[in-house]
């Protein structure tokens, strides 16, 4: 039985956000298991690690989704040999990541992070690249089918095997080396790796006759071409954007240091922003990710059949709701941001830099979700563009500003990335898309029902200051108390400015076979 899009949505929010719990309850487990040293450590490691899963996946998922998308709408036979195609590849980048990381791991240990401890951890993490490859593209074939219950039911089974096998590992080892610990975490991340990508193999398996019947596997008009050339712009985008991430992460705490006079102080409180204010700024966006991800082959099929009214309705949807709930998301954490961080840290400055980055958040938003659509229209290209000139103009403005502003000179940093890439990637969508702003649905309404949001939550926290100012677990109450109680004003106020609209069309989207196509071409929204 084939699933809505409404329900696709819903089986990925609510994924997303169990496992953003889960994995912020992991890291909070392996802080007290590893202790300071070790967290150091582990966060070394995933530095040198997170730039060979970029080389492995960078780029898979967004070229299974869209050609999947694309061939799914065409002889099955075909849109088997493309799938066939699309493993391969990334099951060669994958063992080319695991080999360059299994052979540098000694040289990086010594001479990048500067502990030979970490080598044992790279070699280990190593071998869950190239089942982190294939899954990728079998999870882009599956959202492709507009089918999500997969990808949900193995990303769940390999976090809740990942935690397992850590808390386990960690329990054998106690008392050993602090690499020896490292190792053996890095180590279950790899099988849980190998469990999806064993779990997703099977799914697709059981999948393949209802996709491609039982024809044999044909070669897709330009498949190297076409794959070639969402590869190496998404890729190598990534690929850069991660070098020189690695590169800011390295020159932000040195330059702070130069503000501050003391190392100890700069990663401390490079450490409370990265480690504690940023993943909450992040996990909110649990609520649009899905959004992007079923959107995506939605926005590339009326690309390619030139549905200029769909494809208009898609655009202006996405770009409605997102401003909608990262306009909400900021206010709450306007409001709620000190609260918030005292209960879950007992720190005052994450907070801090919570209330700074609310206003910012409709642009961190509706970055990463306009880089998704420029995918589906096919301006991969120009994102990866805006992405490398980003990535620069970032690392001159660390090394210009912090070591005059300090940390409010990295914030300011951050805002104005944002701000770049933001109208940079919009303004080329709608370009071409033929799209023209919305501002009364896109701004202003996202505004006054955001405004309307804060103001009620200002009356709440002052109804609330009793509890806010007892223990943690009162805090935490108030807080979510709070928070429902803006979501309830935001939504009461968009409703007549447009939201109630876009809300009762998404649940009206059923989905709806097209003339003369097989099953197998997927949804519309």
């Amino acid at each position: 039985m084939r699933q809505s899009y409404l329900k696709n949505a819903a089986l990925l929010t609510g994924s997303d956000i169990v496992l953003r719990l889960a994995g912020m309850g992991l890291r909070i487990y392996l802080a007290n298991a590893l202790g300071g040293e070790g967290m150091g450590l582990y966060q070394m490691v995933l530095a040198v690690y997170s730039l060979f899963v970029t080389l492995a996946t960078a780029g898979v998922s967004a070229a299974s989704t869209r050609l999947m998308a694309e061939e799914l709408t065409g002889p099955p036979a075909r849109a088997r040999g493309m799938l066939a195609r699309l493993c391969a590849a990334a099951l060669g980048l994958g063992c080319a990541a695991l080999a360059g990381q299994w052979l540098l791991a000694p040289l990086a240990a010594r001479w990048w992070l500067g502990d030979l401890r970490a080598a044992a951890a790279l070699r280990a993490a190593a071998f869950g690249m190239p089942f982190m490859a294939v899954s990728a593209v079998l999870r882009g074939f599956f959202v492709a089918r507009q089918r999500v219950g997969p990808n949900v039911a193995s990303q769940l089974a390999e976090q809740a095997f990942r935690i397992g096998v850590m808390a386990a590992a960690l329990e054998l080892t106690a008392g050993r080396d602090i690499g020896v610990r490292c190792a053996v975490v890095l180590g279950a991340t790899a099988a849980s790796e190998a469990l999806s990508a064993v779990l997703m193999a099977g799914f697709c398996k059981r999948e393949a006759p209802r996709a491609f019947g039982h024809d044999r596997a044909q070669a897709p008009l330009h498949a190297g071409r076409r794959l070639w050339e969402i590869l190496w712009p998404v890729g190598g985008g990534r690929c850069v954007a991660s070098a020189l991430h690695t590169a800011e992460n390295m020159l932000v705490p040195a330059c702070l240091t130069v503000y501050l006079g003391r190392r100890a102080a700069a990663v401390a409180q490079y450490g409370v922003l990265k480690g504690m204010a940023l993943p909450l700024v992040h996990f909110p966006f649990g609520l649009l990710g899905s959004l992007g991800v079923l959107l995506m082959p939605e926005i590339a099929r009326a690309r390619l059949q030139a549905d200029s009214r769909r494809l208009e309705a898609l655009l202006g949807r996405m770009l409605k709701l997102t401003m909608y709930v990262s306009a909400l998301a900021g206010a709450v954490f306007w409001v709620w941001g000190r609260p918030l961080a005292a209960a879950l840290y007992g720190s005052p400055e994450a907070g801090g830099y919570l209330e700074i980055l609310a206003p910012a958040m409709p642009l961190l938003y509706l970055e990463s979700m306009v880089d998704g659509a420029m995918k589906g229209m096919g301006e991969q290209k120009a994102a990866f563009r805006y992405s490398v000139w980003d990535s620069i103009l970032r690392i001159a403005g660390v090394a210009a500003l912090l070591p005059r502003m300090g940390m409010r000179g990295f914030l300011l940093v951050m805002i104005l990335s944002s701000l770049f890439t933001c109208m940079a990637n919009t303004r080329r969508l709608l370009a071409a898309a033929g799209l023209r702003p919305d501002w009364a649905g896109w701004v202003a309404g996202p505004v006054l029902a955001s405004g309307a949001a804060a103001l009620a939550g200002w009356g709440l926290r002052q109804a609330l200051a009793a509890p806010l100012g007892a223990g943690r677990g009162m805090q935490l109450l108030a807080v979510a108390a709070g928070g429902a109680g803006m979501c309830a004003a935001c939504l009461a106020a968009g409703w007549p400015l447009g939201l109630g609209a876009e809300l009762r069309e998404a649940c009206r989207a059923a989905p709806r076979e097209r003339k003369g196509k097989p099953e197998s071409s997927g949804h519309r929204l």
